[in-house]
């Protein structure tokens, strides 16, 4: 089982993301919601902060999973507030719109964050299959590609800054 601690922190962390998240649904939608940034590469610092924080919080979960610590059910409900919020930070860069001198940094960025949402549906696959009482390895060296292939993209925005 997974420690209290654990479990409150990551809780905590998840619920204080989840409500910043959710003011963009409570403006009226009478008027569309724009994002307006006028420093570019600190909302970009803010928003690698945050999939930092997102990314740390599963990994320490996904393992606590296959080690038995933290079950499959847990798991699935971690993963479904997390994707929520990757989805929730996704839309805001696209509400951004950046300069054109930042948007090549924020597309490859925002596909990071896409390639991270995708490793987080195949962890949740594997939760899956331990309900089964199975493991795919193939599944597994999926996710570790998708993790890699989300980093690597979160490089290339960090190269294409102005």
């Amino acid at each position: 089982m997974a420690s209290k601690k654990g479990i409150i922190v990551t809780g905590i962390i998840l619920v204080a993301i989840t409500a910043a998240s959710f003011l963009f649904w409570i403006i009226p939608q009478e008027n569309p919601s724009t994002l307006t940034v006028s420093d570019y590469a600190n909302y970009l610092d803010g928003v690698k902060k945050i999939h930092v924080v997102l990314q740390e919080s599963i990994e320490m979960e996904f393992q606590n999973l296959l080690d038995g610590k933290t079950s499959p059910e847990e798991y699935i409900a971690i993963t479904e507030v997390t994707t929520s919020q990757v989805t929730v930070q996704i839309s805001e860069f696209v509400m951004s719109k950046p300069p054109e001198e930042w948007q090549d940094s924020y597309i490859s960025y925002m596909e990071a964050l896409k390639k991270f949402n995708s490793y987080i549906v195949e962890t949740k696959v594997v939760a899956n299959m331990l309900k089964e009482g199975q493991i795919d390895t193939e599944v597994i060296q999926k996710i570790e590609s998708l993790r890699l292939e989300s980093q690597e993209l979160i490089n290339k925005s960090d190269e294409l800054r102005p």
